[in-house]
């Protein structure tokens, strides 16, 4: 039986004959044995490697051995049938430097593919390459990491490395590189802060980097770097493997991993965790790729008719919950974590995923460091696989330590992300507050009409802005027209409050505290660099907008109020208030989370005229963000003008 490749090519499914008869693509397969162990891959000593390889629908395995990144093979060993469908070879002498693949034959045909487990691959990621790790260790390599005890302490600044350093005024050597990223001491017009400086004053405790790992020589060659090249990297090949042409010399296998390690431990020295955004939901091509060339028809999902899933809309579905390809996820992530100090991991369209697979990650993790973060896109998508195992906001209630992002609140905030010129509340859109109010509680179910998906605050990841589709400034400009430019600035400064003041998991796109724009373009995962790059000065014009953002990211690290840890907490402590239209308040009561305020008072106010508002009788408020707003303040009264938050507290 076959089905029809990515290009239109006919994909076996490898030799039913080899194992019994039970066809590789049916649920049956998963039946038989696995394998168990711990030394997939390659094992590396100077005086031996030992390779295996889990492949066992072929009838013949081969080790290829090359002495560079191309060039003919230096010598093809066979390798030798071994338990749970592995097959085993173990060869004397010292492998270092050299390059590997796996050759595996069915009935008519040799397929030629890299080590799935390879750690370390030439340039363009089509050889694995031999390397002893320890070498590629920093020559500080510490276990140390910035203190975090909550994931709703975390302040998440999702990046594309490219898009930090290229700009021509930041003043960033190593444009475009993991190096680029760990310089300091940079500066960019006005001598304002650029780079990872910029990074670090701002106050975020976690820089998301967009994928790392080594993705499809279509998305960016990594021999032909002196030309234009950008790709956000949702292409992956080599799952285990810093991407190349982040390097400053892709050819020699160790240089991409030491100057990644690097750059982790500057982020750490620098007080910042590393979130890692990870895609093993589809593959980049579903016939090329090393998994199908090794073990045709398992690792992607099928429908009954023969053809692939695809509710990626990328050509295919990773089949997360067969056992193998579980366990090569799990493997992953905690191959990651353990050998480059990774200290949280988004999963990218997390909702094709299954629950099996998810918890299994977890629990690894917790048994690792439970201080690692779990966040994914829990979209409700299409895929064969049964609703209730998909790793979805619907099924959230099985998935309790993972943050899910919370497009419910995003839409409420800021309007449509596929209507354009819908209006959110910071814009004066009608009809939603209700739907902000569930963003404020953290997504839990607080009471009649205000609920989400999410059992715990930590479920939700709160955001207005991310790497798709437009930037909030973009999508203001779009929706908001008659406005003038100094309003939608409020509206936009008010849409980054409300994330930083809400229950859950606040997350910032990068360049959203200086109004980020990308010109209008929706989405720019190949566009040029200068619609993707961090726009200093931009920045360098928007400095009182930072500042902004330094004290609200302070006012939620000084206020414990602002990150409840339990939906028991929320409900016992938050308290909506009496307002008029567009605007929504409420109070945090009775030092809720341990908070040095007795109580505080938040109001979100979208419109520009003054406005009245009762305060409940709990004591002498005083302003503690937002009091340029204040007309007028008493006990009982608060007149407020102009779009913006505004905090009070009774100390």
């Amino acid at each position: 039986m076959s089905v029809q490749g990515g290009k239109g090519e006919p994909m076996d499914y490898g030799d039913p004959a080899v194992v019994g008869g039970v066809p590789v693509h049916v649920g049956g397969f998963d039946g038989l044995p696995g394998y168990e162990g711990d030394d997939l891959g390659v094992s590396y000593t100077p005086e031996r490697s030992a390779f295996r390889l889990w492949a066992p629908t072929s009838r013949q395995a081969e080790l290829v051995l090359y002495d560079s990144w191309q060039g003919d093979a230096s010598a093809v060993l066979p390798m030798t049938r071994d338990i749970g469908g592995t097959w085993i070879l173990t060869v004397k002498g010292d492998l270092e430097g050299k390059f590997y693949t796996y050759r595996v034959w069915f009935e008519d045909r040799w397929n030629e593919a890299v080590d799935p487990y390879a750690r370390a691959v030439g340039v363009n990621g089509d050889r694995g390459a031999i390397l002893d790790l320890r070498k590629t260790d920093p020559l500080r390599w510490t276990e140390d990491k910035p203190p975090f005890d909550n994931p709703v302490d975390a302040v998440i600044y999702e990046l594309h490395l490219r898009d930090l350093s290229v700009h021509p005024a930041g003043g960033i050597r190593q444009k475009g590189k993991y190096t680029g990223l760990a310089e300091s001491g940079t500066r960019g017009p006005g001598g304002i802060l650029t780079g990872l400086d910029h990074i670090a004053d701002l106050g975020v405790t976690h820089v998301q980097l967009q994928p790392i790992a080594d993705y499809a020589t279509e998305s960016v060659d990594e021999t032909k770097l002196d030309q234009p090249h950008y790709n956000w990297g949702y292409d992956p090949k080599n799952y285990n493997v810093p991407e190349g042409s982040y390097a400053t010399d892709p050819y020699v296998p160790g240089v991409r991993i030491k100057e990644l390690k690097c750059l982790i431990q500057t982020l750490h020295d620098r007080g910042l965790r590393v979130v890692m955004d990870v895609v093993y939901n589809h593959v980049y091509d579903n016939f090329r790729m090393n998994l199908t060339k090794l073990v045709p028809g398992y690792y992607l999902r099928y429908k009954a008719d023969g053809t692939l899933s695809n509710g990626s809309g990328c050509g295919n579905d990773c089949a997360t919950e067969r056992k193998m390809m579980s366990r090569y996820i799990a493997d992953s992530v905690l191959y990651w974590a353990r050998e480059y100090h990774i200290d949280g991991f988004r999963f990218d369209l997390m909702g094709l995923m299954d629950i099996g697979t998810m918890t299994e990650i977890r629990r690894r993790l917790d048994e690792l460091d439970p201080s690692i973060l779990t966040i994914g896109e829990g979209w409700v998508m299409d895929t064969e696989l049964a609703p209730s195992q998909r790793a979805n906001q619907q099924n959230s209630a099985s998935l309790p330590r993972f943050g899910q992002f919370n497009d419910g609140f995003r839409d409420a905030v800021k309007g449509s992300i596929f209507l354009h010129n819908r209006k959110g509340f910071v814009s004066g859109g009608a009809g939603t507050e209700n739907g902000v109010m569930a963003g404020i509680a953290g997504g839990i179910t607080y009471g009649p009409g205000i609920w989400q998906f999410a059992q715990e605050p930590q479920q939700s990841v709160n955001f207005v802005e991310c790497h798709d589709n437009h930037t909030l400034w973009d999508k203001l400009l779009l929706s908001t027209e008659g406005a003038t430019d100094e309003e939608r600035r409020a509206m936009h400064r008010l849409a980054s409050a409300m994330v930083l003041t809400s229950q859950g998991i606040p997350f910032l796109h990068a360049g959203q505290e200086f109004m980020r724009t990308k010109n209008g373009i929706e989405n720019s995962y190949n566009g040029p660099e200068d619609i993707n790059w961090l726009d200093w000065q931009r920045c360098a014009a928007h400095q009182d907008d930072v500042e902004y953002m330094k004290k609200l990211i302070v006012l939620r690290k000084e206020h414990p109020a602002f990150r409840l840890r339990s939906a028991e907490e929320i409900r016992r402590g938050l308290f909506f208030e009496r307002s008029p239209g567009g605007a929504v308040a409420y109070t945090l009561r009775n030092h809720a989370g341990g908070d040095s305020a007795s109580h505080l008072y938040v109001v979100y106010k979208a419109n520009v005229g003054e406005m009245s508002l009762a305060l409940p009788k709990l004591g002498e408020w005083q302003p503690l963000l937002g009091g340029e707003q204040i007309v007028r303040l008493t006990k009982e009264q608060a007149i407020i003008r102009g779009i913006g938050m505004t905090v009070l507290a009774v100390p």
